[in-house]
């Protein structure tokens, strides 16, 4: 088995700065803004077995994982996750305004811990009709853009449906600042126990390596995990995954619990609509609420 590292071809499209869209699509959400209590009106409450908790020495990273994007990847990740493999990993491979990449448990055990290749899941087939998207930045029809239960998305437009074989269409988490996507080699199938953060936007990353959540609080700790040399980012003396954990594992009492701002309300997409048709990407994360 070969171990995974992180596709070097992706160093040689160069770093993807964040873009520079007008000044409304940068403002932060005025909606969700300052809450400190979640009615069900304006958040969903985030599913305890889909929230990823990161303990590391540099602080606590919460993410939100989208287990029907890439069915694959996160049941491996919660096993692996579960037999504490990730625990004392390292954030061994850190760019500026790119990604910081952990979860090399051979590097941790010094042999090959056994997970095996998981199947690439770069995107997924989506029913238009059955799981449509919650908001489409653009005409309803035609928009490549959007959200889906505060995930940004990437998609084929809604009249592709009608073209193609299957009637479905293509869709994928786009690489956006603090999604959680998985490292692999040249071979598409060899994502195992290594994933990376985005620090900033990186579209092309898109459709090529496997991303399957978002960061939903902590994305100032991904920016301060311990940067690389330059070029490779390797990390001398790298900071630490300390712990790993499902929140539904954890004891209720001391369980992280997480609310998401909806995005299918009609507050929601009168606001969207005032950020002009941009890439989701440049947009702020949707906002959560951490108890």
């Amino acid at each position: 088995m070969k171990r995974v590292a992180f596709g070097i071809a992706a160093g040689l499209f160069g770093l993807a700065l964040p873009a520079c869209g007008d000044t409304a699509a940068q403002s932060a959400w005025t909606l969700g803004a300052g809450a400190e209590t979640a009615d069900e009106a304006n958040w969903r409450a985030v599913d305890p077995a889909n929230l990823i908790v990161f303990e590391t020495t540099k602080g606590r990273i919460l993410i939100e994982a989208f287990p029907g994007v890439a069915p694959k990847h996160y049941a491996q990740f919660t096993k692996i996750i579960k037999s504490g493999d990730l625990d004392g990993t390292t954030f061994h491979r850190v760019i500026d305004d790119f990604m910081a990449q952990g979860g090399d448990v051979w590097a941790k055990k010094g042999a090959d811990p056994g997970w095996p290749g998981i199947p690439g899941e770069f995107t997924f087939r989506r029913d238009v009709a059955a799981m449509p998207l919650d908001a489409v930045i653009g005409p309803e029809d035609t928009g490549k853009n959007g959200y889906l239960k505060g995930f940004p998305m990437l998609t084929q437009p809604t009249f592709f449906a009608e073209m193609s074989a299957d009637g479905l269409v293509s869709t994928s988490i786009p690489h956006c600042r603090g999604v959680l996507s998985t490292a692999r080699t040249d071979d598409p199938n060899s994502g195992d126990t290594q994933f990376f953060l985005m620090r900033e936007h990186s579209p092309h990353l898109d459709k090529q390596y496997t991303s399957w959540g978002r960061v939903i609080a902590g994305q100032d700790v991904v920016k301060a995990l311990k940067k690389g040399e330059p070029g490779s980012g390797t990390v001398e003396d790298p900071d630490l995954l300390t712990s790993a954990k499902i929140a539904a594992d954890l004891p209720e009492a001391s369980r992280p619990k997480a609310w998401v701002l909806r995005t299918d309300t009609q507050a929601f997409a009168a606001e969207l609509a005032t950020k002009g048709e941009v890439d989701v990407c440049e947009l702020p994360a949707i906002p959560a609420i951490v108890k």
